[in-house]
């Protein structure tokens, strides 16, 4: 089996080469890893999908933390070593600590084994966040306004695959950073760098880019605007303080829109991004028969994160927040519900991605999904209340020490989950027809949440997603003739 080494400019190029054909085969390699790893049994002795905590390693001389990601796949093992150096302060300036771009490098082995390849981290890092983000952003009835924190490649990257996916509807992409850096400049040039051929083959060749910084006079009231008026916003940065004021947000009149907001900057207990107010909002319960005078975007009930594990660990928003893990859910329970709801009041401008609209069932845990409406017609929250410690079908999981998401409960509004293995038993036609028909209702709502609702969505990132997108970028190398390949390694 050949050994394939590829630098980080070479999988660069490769992956600004995709045409929406090959990028599908990117999302859907993701898409089945995530449902696997969430649905699964975390064991290592009986699941292919496994998952162990990274270990995290700091550097008093740079500031910088290195981490160690091993992860397990179906096709594979891998470990991911990279380093990130944290904000960047006077005090590190002072101390002469040299700033460092993410870098770092992903060993991939077969099922028995065998060296596979040698990935440079810091592109295929960005692009497989940014292509775990567009799992939600294929979803969406609209993205016209696009508003994103950061300049670097993470912020290149969901820019990219969301014009990539929806590019014949964006109208306005506007970058906010802390000043006007050689990033910002050279995130600029990479936009307008791109073919106009493929521009507008993808259907952005009229869409406007701008850059808005602190300098500018009128800063606060153009912050307000980007960010009420997008319909996705995408955090990437480290930082250690929220990016914009909760009020902007959780306000009526900011409650109003829908939005996915996307936060994949922070990675420790004390980077924050969002205002830990918006979160707490979105997993607000209001008890039964409470009405809301205003009009308000559909709310989940709940936060969307890669990994529970990591989540409760390392998010500077969830832990400072207080949320607990029956108000979190992970992408992979949700990438895999088929349903798909068209607003009749909005309409929908969704891409053309086969994807975003799969064949697979919904997971199981949303069969018994309570649906409850206040006299507004805004819909009740998806979730509340407690839970036990472990997951649906949580006798097939005692291996397993990781948190659950939102499980069974009884009572109130929200979401009330049964246990995967419940015993069946008959029904009549008509009972069948009822069920039949819940079930629908159900998935309507939770398409309409993920298509118009208020979605938040917070990543810390996994090993497994640097495997399944490594397999994915190795076998394109080696189709299209890109990097170095030894044979007989």
């Amino acid at each position: 089996m050949p050994f394939s080494v590829l630098k980080d400019e070479e999988i660069k190029n490769l992956l600004n080469s995709l045409t929406v054909d090959e990028l599908e085969e990117f999302y859907t390699s993701l898409k089945e890893t995530l449902h696997d790893y969430s649905n699964g049994i975390q064991s290592p002795e009986t699941s292919e999908v496994y998952q162990p905590h990274r270990q995290s390693v700091r550097s008093s001389k740079t500031g910088a933390t290195t981490l160690f990601m091993p992860s397990s796949g179906p096709a594979g093992f891998g470990v991911k070593v990279i380093t990130l150096s944290p904000p960047r302060t006077e005090h590190d300036e002072a101390l002469g600590r040299p700033k460092i771009k993410p870098t770092g490098g992903i060993t991939i082995f077969s099922k028995t084994g065998e060296p596979i390849g040698l990935l440079h981290a810091s592109t295929l890092t960005a692009f497989r966040t940014a292509l775990a983000s567009a799992l939600l952003v294929a979803r969406r009835n609209k993205v016209h306004n696009v508003t994103v924190f950061g300049s670097g490649d993470q912020a290149y990257w969901h820019i990219r695959l969301t014009l990539m996916l929806r590019g014949s509807t964006i109208r306005h992409v506007n970058i906010i950073n802390r000043r006007f850096s050689g990033s910002c400049r050279e995130i600029l040039r990479r936009l307008y760098d791109i073919p106009t051929a493929i521009k507008e083959r993808e259907g952005w060749q009229e869409t406007e880019f701008g850059v808005l910084t602190p300098g500018y006079g009128e800063f606060q009231r153009l912050l307000r605007h980007q960010v009420q008026g997008a319909d996705v916003i995408f955090c990437c940065t480290p930082s250690t303080e929220p990016l914009f004021d909760h009020t902007i947000l959780t306000s009526s009149e900011g409650r109003r829109k829908g939005r996915l907001i996307v936060a994949i900057g922070s990675y420790m207990p004390d980077m924050v991004e969002i205002p830990v107010e918006l979160l707490q909002q979105a997993v607000k319960r209001h008890e039964p028969g409470h009405i809301h005078y205003h009009k308000h975007a559909v709310e989940g009930g709940v936060v969307v994160v890669d990994t529970l594990d990591g989540a409760m660990k390392e998010a500077g928003e969830i832990l400072q927040g207080g949320l607990n893990p029956s108000q979190l859910i992970e992408l992979g329970e949700l990438v895999m519900l088929h349903r798909i709801r068209m607003d009749e009041e909005t309409g929908s401008d969704t891409g053309s991605l086969k994807s975003a609209e799969a064949d697979n069932a919904p997971s199981g845990r949303f069969e018994r999904l309570e649906i409850r409406s206040d006299a507004s017609g805004s819909t009740e929250n998806l979730d509340g209340g407690s839970r036990p410690g472990s997951r649906p079908g949580s006798s097939h999981r005692s291996s397993s020490s990781r948190p659950a998401s939102p499980s069974p409960r009884s009572g109130g509004g929200g979401l009330s989950l049964p246990l995967f293995h419940r015993r069946k038993s008959s029904y009549s036609g008509s009972d069948s027809a009822s069920r039949e028909k819940k079930k629908r209702e159900r998935e309507d709502h939770m398409a309409k949440w993920l298509q118009a609702g208020n979605v938040i969505y917070k990543s810390v990132g996994l090993g497994l997603m640097d495997l399944a997108v490594g397999i994915k970028v190795v076998e394109f190398a080696r189709l299209k003739g890109v990097g170095m390949h030894v044979e007989d390694f």
